[in-house]
């Protein structure tokens, strides 16, 4: 007896249209009506794509099952977590309010220093006719007031709401987990591929969009954590109050093109003018001058080596493009927009692309696809040669001595 093979009638183009259209107006919704829970998811999706090379690499050299290896993972990240909040978390929040406090000051006294240069300037009537540095500093004193009110309360709210904080940290951890614990099964029940005409698109789409969210998102938090590290060490060599402060800052700063590292010197320039004292004797200007030669040479060497080697080749996005979106998104979902701002752009860069080519009847994939070079992150080797030291140590004792 066989069995019959039921049919479905296909849909027609209105009733996909009106499907379609209901579904985005519902996401639209959601994500309007629950915007901080959709902050919080978001974060939580960055840690599992960022953490799943991490636990990959522990379950395919060690054997151990995916989930055993998600929890080792997670247990390592929150020891840590836990270790650099109890050792640093107060010094942060301490060295931002005071970084504040020197920014404030100096715009106060901006109308006193700019009267001084103009009456030095006033030997040189055209120079003083020319530029209005009153003006100039009136000007800036407007547009920067509102935004170090908001960076104020940001920091005090932080404070002052650290066990909230730390509450929806463990929130987010926690659905990272159970999102990168189940992450092996869902890439097998998610079989896109198998839509009619489609398999070779669907199949270019995802690698291409792993190359952007690799060079994006996962080699931006390698350079914000390596600028963090370095910037850290070498501001506490040379004698730099609130050099942790300052590194955070520079680290965030790779996120914005243009003016993230303009600004950062800005605020690293007047820390080290305005520091009281200095362990190499000189005075306030060859210090601050010394600061900022050596934050620019690090700055240059980042650009010039290290970020080619985790970033990768650019995808064509103007770096305009990205600073006014990070504004956008930094104004929308605060932090976690800042981050993904970049990657955001580059993956509605290449589906809008897709779609204005099939709009107008055009081969899709005009460009040759290039092969994606895999980042090799330096934990990675020194995972290597830490487990064959281990495996070599672990042969060696089991072996029988002659």
């Amino acid at each position: 007896m066989t069995t019959e093979i039921q049919q479905s009638p296909p849909w027609g183009t209105t009733i996909k249209l009106v499907v379609g259209l209901t579904l985005v107006a519902i996401a639209a919704g959601l994500l309007l009506h629950f915007q901080s829970v959709v902050t919080s998811l978001l974060i939580a999706c960055v840690l599992t794509y960022l953490f799943h090379p991490l636990v990959k690499f522990l379950s395919s050299t060690t054997r151990l099952s995916w989930q055993l290896s998600t929890g080792i993972v997670f247990i390592l990240m929150i020891a840590l977590l836990l270790g650099a909040l109890t050792a640093t978390g107060v010094a942060i929040v301490q060295q931002f309010q005071s970084l504040l406090q020197i920014l404030q000051t100096f715009i106060a006294d901006l109308p006193d220093i700019a009267t001084n240069i103009t009456q030095h300037l006033g030997q040189y009537g055209y120079l003083a006719e020319l530029i209005d540095l009153n003006n100039l500093a009136n000007q800036l004193i407007e547009a920067l007031q509102p935004v170090l009110g908001q960076a104020g309360s940001l920091v005090s709210s932080f404070a002052t709401g650290a066990a909230t904080g730390i509450g929806k940290l463990f929130f987010v951890l926690m659905i990272a987990y159970f999102l990168l614990s189940d992450a092996d099964k869902f890439s097998n029940r998610l079989d896109l591929s198998e839509i009619p005409d489609y398999n070779y698109d669907i199949q270019r789409m995802g690698r291409e969009l792993r190359k952007v969210w690799n060079a994006f998102l996962r080699g931006q938090v390698i350079l914000f954590v390596l600028t963090v590290i370095i910037y850290t060490l070498t501001l506490s060599l040379l004698g730099v109050r609130y050099a942790i402060g300052l590194a955070l800052l520079t680290g965030l700063s790779r996120f914005i093109p243009y003016v993230g590292i303009i600004a950062t010197l800005v605020v690293t320039g007047l820390a080290t003018f305005f520091q009281p004292s200095n362990y190499l004797g000189l005075n306030p200007w060859q210090y601050t001058a010394l600061i900022l030669l050596v934050a620019f040479i690090i700055d240059k060497i980042f650009d010039s080596f290290v970020a080619p080697r985790f970033l990768g080749k650019a995808l064509g996005i103007h770096p305009a493009t990205v600073l006014i979106a990070a504004i956008i998104a930094a104004s929308l979902l605060g932090l976690i927009g800042l981050i993904l701002a970049a990657p955001v752009v580059a993956t509605l860069k290449l589906i809008g692309g897709y779609i204005f080519r099939k709009m107008f009847d055009l081969y899709p994939w005009p460009e040759e696809e290039t092969e994606s070079v895999q980042i090799e992150y330096p934990w990675h080797r020194l995972g290597r040669s830490l487990w064959a030291w281990v495996q070599s140590s672990w042969r060696k004792i089991r072996s029988p001595r002659k």
